[in-house]
């Protein structure tokens, strides 16, 4: 390898719909960590309208009860 050269380092994320429903739990647990936080920007790579709509949903889908808040499973 070339000292240039940069590798790359991809994140294994799932692909997020235009609109993020609540009720999609698959998609939002690919989101929270272990600790049951929400994963940052800067880990994920989504953009600001993504995030905010991810954690919005989160937060709902925490107080439905569809989520737990301590951890992820």
């Amino acid at each position: 390898m070339d000292y240039k050269q940069k590798k790359e380092s991809k994140v294994e994320r799932p692909e997020l719909p235009k609109y993020i429903d609540y009720k999609d739990i698959s998609t939002l647990r690919g989101y929270i960590s272990t600790f049951g936080r929400i994963v940052p920007r800067y880990y994920t790579r989504i953009s600001l309208k993504q995030q905010k709509q991810l954690s919005r949903a989160v937060k709902l889908a925490r107080e439905m009860a569809l989520i737990p808040y301590t951890s992820k499973y």
